[in-house]
C-alpha cells in the first residue's frame, strides 16, 4: 500500500493555470510560485465580488484522537465527489502549520486518494505565507521593545505587556523565558515566552481582514501592552501597523492549488480551532463562493470548537451562512470517546462504541440548533467492522440527521459518491443560521451561553487573573465583541479526560485577552497552551530527503 506522499508524488499534477481555468480565472490573475502553486490577485477580488454566491458547505466533526479523524480528507474528497458530479466546485482550506507536520498529527493537506498536491510545498513553506505572519508579529515585539529601550516616552509598564513572539514550530522551552539580559546594551531584562504563529493575532487577522486597508487598520488596533497609568497601548502608537501590513502584502491574497482529481483549491490562513478560531480566511471563503457554484470548507477539531466559532466569529461578521453542514465521524473516534485506548482502537468493540457514540449525539443536535441541514459523514477505516458501522447508521436514523459511508480516503471521489448526493440535497433544503448569543449580551453571558449551549456544563467558574482581565477589557467597551474559546480539542469539556457527553461539570475560565484587532475576546480554559510541545516520537524523527531532493516521511 503506497504512503500518502508516495500516492502525491505519483500524482499527475495540473500547471495551476489550467486548473483556474475551470474556476474561469485568466492567466494574468495568477501571480505564480513555481508551475502547481499562484497568489489571486486583488483585482480578480475587486473584479468578481458581484457575481452571485454557491453554496457554502462546512464540514466539521466530533471530538477527535489525538490522530485526526480525515476532516480534511473528507472535505477535499466532497469537492472531488461534487466535481465528478459535474458540480462546479472548489474546496477552501487552511494552510498547515509546521507544529503538528513535525509534531504528533502530520500534515494538513488531506491523505490517501483525497489530497491536495503539491503536498510536500504546502506541509512545508508553501508560499512562505506562516513566515510573514511570523516576522510581522516579531517585527511589532521588537519595535514594541526597542521603544522601551529607547526612553519608553509611551511610558509602557514592563509588566503588562500582552504581545508575544512567535514561532510556527511546536517548541515547549520557549513558552516561559526571561529576555533582555546581558546588560544595558542588550535591552531591558523581564519575562517573556513565544506562542506558536497560529495561535497569534496577526494570523486572525488576516485570516478576518476584508483587503488590506482593513488589515492595516487591524493591525493598528492590536492591544500590546498597559502603560503605569493603566491605560491601553496599541501597535499604531508604536508605528508598527505600517511596517506589519508591507510584510503581509503577498501574504493577504489567497493561495491557489489543486487536488490529486484537478478540483482548484484555494488554501489560505491557518488558525488553529483550539487556541484561536480554526478557519481559513474569509477572503478566500468569499471568492470561492463567486467563482464556484458549491464551496467546500473545513473549521478545526470538533464543531464544540471550530464549528461553533465559524459560525460565531466568521459568519457573524463576515455575514456567511452555510447550505450545509458535515459532520465528520469515525468509528474509532467513537470508541476513544467510550474509553478505549488508542492502541486497542482498530479492535471491534460494540459497547464502547455505545457508550462513546453519545458524543456523536452532541454534535448533531448542535448543529442542528444552529439551523443549518446536517449529514454525517462516516469516515471509513480498514479496520471498521460492519457491525459498529451499523450501530452509527442507526444512531443517525434516531438523531433525524441524514447520513453516508465515506471511502474517499481509499477511492477519492469514486469512495464520495454517496455522500455527495446527501451534502447536494441538503443544500436545497432551507438555512436559517441561528447564533449562540447576541452581540449585545456580556461578555460572561456569552461565554456561559457557548459553555451551556454547545459544551453542555452546567455553569462558569473565574479565576482571580480571569474577573480582572474581564475588568480591564470592559473598561475599553470592547463587550460586544464575539468570544473565542481556547480550550481542548479532545473532550466538549475544558477537561481532556472527560470524553462521550460529560455532565454535572463547570468549564473554569482561567484567563481572558482582548484581541481588539482581530475583533473578539479569546477565553483560556483548562490546562490549554498556546505554544504545543513536541511529542515524545515527533513526526520529524521520519522526515527525510535525498539527494535529489525528493522528500520521504511526510503524511
Amino acid at each position: 500500500m503506497l504512503t500518502d506522499i508516495e500516492i502525491a508524488q505519483k500524482a499527475d499534477i495540473k500547471h495551476i493555470r489550467d486548473i483556474a481555468g475551470k474556476l474561469g480565472i485568466p492567466e494574468d490573475d495568477l501571480e505564480y510560485y513555481g508551475k502547481y502553486k499562484a497568489k489571486l490577485s486583488e483585482e480578480l477580488i475587486k473584479r468578481t465580488e458581484n457575481n452571485n454566491n454557491g453554496k457554502l458547505i462546512l464540514v466539521t466533526a466530533i471530538n477527535p484522537t489525538p490522530a485526526g479523524e480525515g476532516k480534511t480528507t473528507v472535505s477535499v474528497g466532497l469537492a472531488d465527489s461534487l466535481s465528478a458530479a459535474g458540480k462546479k466546485t472548489a474546496v477552501c482550506l487552511r494552510e498547515p502549520s509546521l507544529g503538528p507536520v513535525f509534531g504528533i498529527k502530520g500534515g494538513a493537506a488531506g491523505g490517501g486518494y483525497s489530497q491536495v498536491i503539491p503536498m510536500e510545498d504546502i506541509n512545508l513553506h508553501f508560499t512562505g505565507d506562516m513566515h510573514a505572519i511570523t516576522a510581522a508579529n516579531n517585527l511589532c515585539c521588537a519595535m514594541l521593545d526597542n521603544h522601551i529601550q529607547q526612553g519608553n516616552t509611551l511610558t509602557i509598564d514592563v509588566r503588562k505587556i500582552l504581545i508575544k513572539r512567535c514561532l510556527d514550530m511546536n517548541d515547549r522551552e520557549l513558552r516561559n523565558i526571561v529576555a533582555g539580559l546581558g546588560g544595558r546594551v542588550n535591552g531591558v531584562p523581564r519575562e517573556d515566552g513565544f506562542i506558536i504563529t497560529v495561535a497569534s493575532e496577526v494570523m486572525a487577522i488576516l485570516c478576518l481582514a476584508a483587503d488590506i486597508d482593513d488589515l492595516k487598520i487591524r493591525l493598528g488596533n492590536i492591544l500590546i501592552a498597559y502603560n503605569t497609568d493603566g491605560d491601553p497601548v496599541f501597535a499604531k502608537d508604536i508605528k508598527a501597523d505600517g511596517a506589519m501590513a508591507a510584510l503581509l502584502k503577498d501574504a493577504v491574497k489567497p493561495n491557489l492549488v489543486q487536488t490529486l482529481e484537478g478540483t482548484p483549491a484555494i488554501m489560505h490562513g491557518g488558525p488553529f480551532a483550539n487556541i484561536a478560531h480554526g478557519c481559513n480566511s474569509v477572503r478566500a471563503t468569499k471568492l470561492g463562493l463567486k467563482l464556484a457554484d458549491y464551496v467546500v470548507t473545513e473549521a478545526g477539531f470538533g464543531s464544540d470548537l471550530g464549528a461553533e466559532k465559524f459560525f460565531d466569529i466568521k459568519c457573524r461578521k463576515a455575514g456567511l451562512c452555510p447550505s450545509a453542514v458535515v459532520i465528520v465521524a469515525t468509528v474509532r473516534a467513537l470508541k476513544y470517546n467510550g474509553g478505549v485506548p488508542k492502541a486497542e482502537l482498530s479492535k471491534e468493540n460494540t459497547d464502547a462504541l455505545r457508550k462513546g457514540i453519545v458524543n456523536l449525539g452532541v454534535h448533531i443536535d448542535n448543529m442542528q440548533n444552529f439551523g443549518v441541514p446536517t449529514v454525517v459523514a462516516i469516515n471509513r477505516f480498514a479496520a471498521d467492522t460492519e457491525a459498529e458501522l451499523e450501530m452509527i447508521k442507526e444512531f443517525c436514523e434516531q438523531h433525524n440527521s441524514e447520513f453516508a459511508v465515506a471511502e474517499m480516503f481509499m477511492k477519492g471521489s469514486e469512495g464520495g459518491k454517496d455522500i455527495a448526493a446527501k451534502v447536494i440535497a441538503a443544500t436545497e433544503k432551507p438555512s436559517q443560521l441561528c447564533l449562540t448569543y447576541d452581540d449585545n449580551a456580556s461578555v460572561k453571558d456569552k461565554i456561559l451561553a457557548v459553555a451551556k449551549k454547545i459544551y453542555r456544563a452546567d455553569g462558569v467558574t473565574y479565576t482571580t487573573q480571569a474577573l480582572k482581565a474581564l475588568a480591564d477589557i470592559e473598561k475599553l467597551d470592547t463587550a460586544n465583541l464575539p468570544v473565542c474559546i481556547a480550550k481542548t480539542q479532545y473532550s466538549l469539556s475544558d477537561d481532556p479526560s472527560k470524553l462521550g457527553k460529560p455532565e454535572g461539570y463547570s468549564i473554569t475560565v482561567r484567563d481572558v485577552r482582548l484581541s481588539n484587532g482581530a475583533g473578539f475576546i479569546v477565553v483560556y480554559t483548562g490546562d490549554i497552551m498556546t505554544m504545543p510541545g513536541l511529542p515524545k516520537v515527533p513526526a520529524a524523527e521520519k522526515i527525510d530527503v535525498d539527494s535529489n531532493g525528493r522528500i520521504t516521511g511526510l503524511f
